[in-house]
Parts: C-alpha cells; structure tokens; sequence
C-alpha cells in the first residue's frame, strides 16, 4: 500500500489551506513538509540551550533538550519504519515533543505551574501544542489569526502525548490549555476521547528510552553515577525507594532486583567504575546502543506478534511494550533520578530556579507588554482578561532559553532593584 492509501485525506488536511507549490519546487509528501517546518523553527533552535537534566552549562558532553529531542527522532524514526508507520511523521512528533518545554526542565514547569493557576496552569505538552497551533510564526488563516506551523492533522495527532484537557488530567498531565480546545477538537476529530494514535505512542516509547540510557550515561560520565554502589545493600535500597516514588509505585524490591538483573545481564553492562578514558567512553557507548536496540526489539515483536506484519497507523493498533521492558526502563531511569536529580546540590539549584522564575513573572506582569517580545505584545494587548494575560506572560516565560531567562532576570529584577535603592534618600 501506499502512503495516500495508509493516511486520508483527513489525515494530510491542514486546518488551514494552503496553495499549491510552485512547479519546480521538489516534490515532498505532506509530511516531510512538516518535519521541515519543525526543522526549521524557532522553538527546536531555543532547545539547544534548555536543560535536559543538568544545565547547559554544566559540561560540554550532557545533553541539552535539543540534542536529546534529535536522539529521540533517531529511535522513534527506526522503530515507526518496521512496524509500517510513516518514519516522517514519527520523527516529526519526536523533535517536537519537548518545543514546549519552559527553561529549567521540569523544574521549570513545576514553577510556571503554580503561576498559572489563575489562567488553567502550566504543562509543556499543552504548550507544545500551543506552539505549534498559535504561536509559532508560519500560516494565518482567513480573519489573520495565527495558525503556527499550519501542521497535517496526522502530525499534530502524532504530537499530542496526552490527548485531554486538564479537567481530565492524569497524575497532572495534560495536552490542551482551555482556549486551545478548538483547534484541539479539529485535529481529534472523529477520535475516540483519550485515544492516542500509534504514532504518538511510539513517540512517547523513543522518549522513554532516550531518557533511561542517556541520562544514565550522562550521569557516569559527569561523575554523578557509579553502577558499582548498587552492590551495596543500602544503596540499592534507597535507588528502589526513588523508582517506586517517580515512576512504579508498587514494584517490590524483589521486581527491581530482577529487572537490574535482566539489564546487567547485557554483555555491554561495564563491570567496573568509569574511568574516563576513551575505551570507557566507548564501552558507554556500546551499551547505550545495545540497550536501545534490545528495548525496540522487544517491542517491536511484541507489537508484531498482537497485531501481525501489516502497516500500523493511526488509531489502527497500540504500541506493546513487554511488563519487564517498562520496568528495566524505570529502573534506568530510577538509577539517574536518584543520584543525578535527587542530589542536594541539585535541589539547592532548582529552588533557586524556581525563585528565579516567580521573580521574572512578577516583574513582566508589573511592566506589562513593554516586557514581551514584539509578536506576544499583541497578544497582550488583544487579551480579554487578566486569565488571558497572565497566559501571555507565561507564553514569554516558556519561550525563554536557561540563560535568557537569567539575562532577562538580571535586567528586570535585579538591575530594578539597585536602580530603586539608588533612588532611596
């Protein structure tokens, strides 16, 4: 079959028309037209400089969100192409999947959260959508409104992790801000209510994956991991407390025990301390590979064996991931939690951020517009209510870089504040 044949033409619709290319452009598929339009964007370039679990700044080998979300495309795009999805459109949700991620990581949404209350919150998969749908500069429709990147109505399907609105939130998540819910409606339209195309499932996998070995071989490389500790009784018992307080509630220690069984069992696993050498960079390197490629094996058959080797697309299938794959997956990423984000000299840093943060926000809503971007002045000026401004000063917070953020700080707030006490008799 096809790609026309395998997606609709409600599946390639934009919400807005657009004409036809010039004769002599190169031919391209609705969606690698839209993984060209991610590509390009504004939002994908500020993630180079955005925290994926330690700072930017920090070292010149972690990774910032940009190159995790290009490691995430690279695993989403090779599990979506043997399962029969369209690899474009798989690899455009995943180099998507973080645009709406404010700066300071997730600590940074659990600050923009709470400053949003009065407007319906903070989350950075409905802030992705928001981008991607509004605030994104490409496409207007008829009355002049931003349509943002003017997306397929797959792709955007295919971004939506959390397909509801906050009403419906599960352990506080959500996909779609309150006055977002138009364009929401259109692009799930004829869609079962919570029901994520297999698309954004195997988007969500890749993040998975991404996230437990990378962040694992971040953290022994920047010294903050020794796998060895885990032969110590109490270290592993600590290490199990904070998987089962992030991500499995219920596992016994008996269930980790054996799933760190299973992931050391892996001929990569190294079997002594980091060293820093080059031949232990590389034996890091091995693993991370031959992990990634035993997790999309494993449920790349599982997904086979349920629904046989014809295409999957859209809301035809679900994405089956093994129990024991999941759980080696969370005590990956348990591991990393534990001794990266866990440490003290980390949570005395993002108190700081979030301080940071709640200083920005009050200083844009004292000066108003004059504190925005240009494009988000508008915004500003057009809104309604306070619900609706307090929404654009946290679209501007969000759009920010880690060190535009402190820039702006340091030019609104602290800069302010010398200034007043200069004025002091």
């Amino acid at each position: 079959m096809t790609w026309d044949e395998l997606y609709d033409d409600a599946s390639r619709e934009r919400l807005v028309d657009e004409p036809a290319k010039r004769v002599d452009a190169p031919e391209r598929t609705p969606f690698e037209r839209d993984r060209a339009r991610v590509v390009h964007s504004a939002s994908l370039r500020r993630l180079a400089a955005k925290t994926q679990v330690l700072g930017p700044q920090a070292d010149d080998f972690v990774r910032n969100r940009l190159t995790h979300s290009l490691e995430v495309a690279q695993i989403a795009r090779d599990l979506a192409h043997p399962l029969g999805c369209h690899p474009d459109l798989a690899e455009t949700a995943a180099l998507a999947h973080d645009l709406g991620h404010p700066p300071f990581g997730h600590n940074g949404e659990v600050a923009l959260d709470e400053l949003s209350a009065r407007c319906g919150g903070f989350e950075g998969n409905a802030q992705t959508l928001r981008i991607l749908t509004r605030l994104e500069a490409k496409s207007a429709d008829v009355e002049g409104r931003s349509a943002g990147l003017n997306l397929t109505r797959a792709t955007l399907d295919a971004c939506t992790k959390y397909p509801w609105p906050r009403a419906s939130a599960r352990d506080g998540k959500f996909g779609v801000y309150a006055d977002d819910e138009p364009v929401f409606a259109w692009l799930r339209q004829g869609i079962e209510e919570t029901r994520r195309c297999v698309e954004a499932q195997v988007m969500d996998f890749a993040d998975d994956v991404a996230y437990s070995v990378h962040d694992l071989e971040d953290g022994i490389v920047g010294g903050r991991i020794d796998l060895g500790l885990l032969d110590h009784t109490d270290e592993r018992q600590a290490t199990w407390q904070t998987v089962r307080d992030w991500y499995l509630p219920d596992a016994t220690d008996v269930l980790l025990n054996e799933a760190l069984g299973r992931v050391r069992a892996v001929t990569s696993w190294p079997g002594s301390s980091y060293d820093g050498s080059r031949r232990g960079l590389a034996s890091l390197k091995n693993l991370t590979s031959d992990l990634i490629g035993i997790f999309c094996g494993k449920v790349h058959r599982a997904t086979q064996e349920k629904y046989g080797e014809g295409p999957l697309v859209r809301h035809q299938a679900d994405l089956v991931v093994p129990t024991e794959t999941a759980q080696e997956i969370a005590v990956l990423k348990g591991i990393a939690a534990h001794y990266v984000m866990r440490a003290q000299d980390r949570l005395d840093l993002m108190e700081q951020q979030r301080g940071l943060l709640t200083e920005l926000f009050e200083a844009m809503w004292d000066r108003g517009s004059e504190a925005l971007d240009p494009a988000l002045r508008h915004d500003f000026a057009e809104a309604d209510d306070d619900a609706a401004r307090i929404r654009v000063v946290i679209d501007q917070i969000a759009s920010l870089t880690d060190a535009s953020a402190v820039t702006r700080h340091i030019h609104l707030v602290t800069r302010s504040a010398v200034r007043r006490e200069r004025l002091v008799p």
